[in-house]
């Protein structure tokens, strides 16, 4: 491969600013920037030049093939973070290198051994991580917990392979005769483990995404204001006019470390404007397909509102109030302490329900093993004669797994991972 360069901390004014040089030619490049003699292992400060001219005093890190994370040798500069600084040495490292693409030192990690694609993914949802929650789900992909598991289940179903194919081609050695449940046994013990992830994606998907609170209630009983005190700010107009809210308004913020969009929405009721009603179609929309509802009522729910039971139903105007239970004021705060607790206990428990996968792509792969399993398993049942056909039906699981971690059948996957990582990562 050739020698990439880029900067790998964003662009601006910094105390630092870092440029990593990646490639076969990374010492040889950089030596003639800083001088000869690099540690192959090490760090050091040396003076950049390009030519005569002196452009900065760098502490210069070094990373010898494959102990670095691209698994070639890797040379940082850390300079100042000035941009004339840091634009004048990319304008040297460009007449001696090639400036890299987004995500290509991540994907040269990829196929130089150093990551498996799920790491990739874990890397990239890391990076955008805005929450704690988003934060540790990364984590737990990018640390490769999602590759151990599915190593597991490819070491358990080759197991399994290996028994049938043992029987078909050596059935007249000493080997077992009916491998069946031992067999049964481990496509179960995959199976359920497949299984267990695949139901907890969808909640990882909501982390990664964020979920959805919806505030519904009948006009001018205080959505608006509420949704207000909730974000902090002046998100949406408040007015005492019925039906000023008639498009539905997001607020983004973090509650107890999960990413949440607050929805405010069109009063529902019946109406004669028809800009209005589409607002009020539009709020029973998204109200339906939100993961929460906030209902604000004075009375009995409206009409035609399915709610779950973890919805939360509350009075408006607490403080308007003599008896205030279950009541809530957006204009003086009464009960949004209680309430920002209560939907960060519904969304926590939800949360909790999060398994390692987190991508569609994930789901896919390991619905398709399952779909092998299960195939395997029918044919199994019918009897030994067909353990040649169970054993293709392996096959194609373990195939599936490989291409969760990126083994097998990834090629047109890559140009859209990468396209998500910034440049100089």
């Amino acid at each position: 491969m050739d020698t990439i360069f880029a900067e790998a901390t964003a662009p601006g004014k910094a105390g630092v600013s870092v440029l990593r040089v990646s490639g076969p030619g990374a010492f040889k490049i950089c030596e003639t920037l800083v001088g000869a003699g690099l540690p192959r292992a090490g760090r050091s400060l040396r003076v950049v030049r390009d030519g005569a001219a002196e452009l900065d005093r760098a502490l210069v890190l070094t990373f010898e093939a494959p102990a670095s994370f691209t698994g070639e040798d890797v040379v940082e500069l850390h300079l100042h973070g000035s941009r004339a600084v840091v634009l004048s040495v990319l304008s040297a490292l460009g007449r001696l290198a090639r400036m890299a693409e987004p995500g290509e030192f991540t994907r040269r990690a990829l196929e130089n051994g150093k990551l498996d694609l799920a790491q990739v993914e874990g890397l990239a949802d890391l990076i955008d991580a805005e929450t704690e929650a988003q934060r540790r789900q990364a984590q737990r992909v990018f640390s490769g917990g999602l590759g151990t598991l599915a190593e597991s289940w490819r070491e358990d179903l080759i197991r399994a392979a290996a028994l049938l194919e043992a029987t078909i081609d050596f059935a007249d050695e000493e080997v077992p005769v009916d491998v069946t449940p031992e067999v049964t046994d481990l496509l179960a013990k995959v199976r359920a483990g497949l299984e267990r992830e695949v139901s907890g994606i969808g909640m990882a998907e909501r982390i990664r995404s964020g979920f959805e609170v919806a505030i519904i209630g009948a006009p001018n009983v205080g959505k608006s204001t509420l949704l207000n005190a909730l974000a902090g700010r002046r998100a949406a107009i408040t007015s005492e006019i019925a039906g000023t809210t008639r498009d539905v308004i997001e607020v983004r913020m973090d509650l107890n470390g999960l990413p949440v969009t607050l929805l405010d929405t069109a009063g529902l009721r019946d109406t004669l404007d028809k800009v209005e009603g589409i607002g009020v179609d539009l709020a029973r929309e998204r109200a339906a397909a939100a993961d929460l509802r906030v209902v604000l009522t004075e009375g009995p729910l409206p009409e035609g509102l399915d709610l779950e039971p973890e919805d939360i139903v509350l009075r408006p105007k607490a403080d308007l109030l003599e008896d205030a239970d279950g009541a809530v004021s957006g204009a003086t705060g009464q009960g949004v302490d209680a309430l920002v607790a209560q939907i960060g206990n519904v969304l926590s428990g939800r949360a909790r329900l999060a398994g390692t996968a987190t991508h569609a792509r994930h789901r896919m792969a390991m619905e398709q093993a399952v779909s092998g399993l299960l195939a395997a398993q029918a044919v199994l049942d019918d009897g030994p004669e067909l353990y040649d056909i169970a054993a293709e039906e392996l096959r194609s699981a373990i195939r599936a797994l490989e291409a969760l971690v990126g083994r097998v059948d990834v090629e047109n996957l890559l140009d859209e991972i990468f396209s998500r990582f910034c440049l100089g990562k």
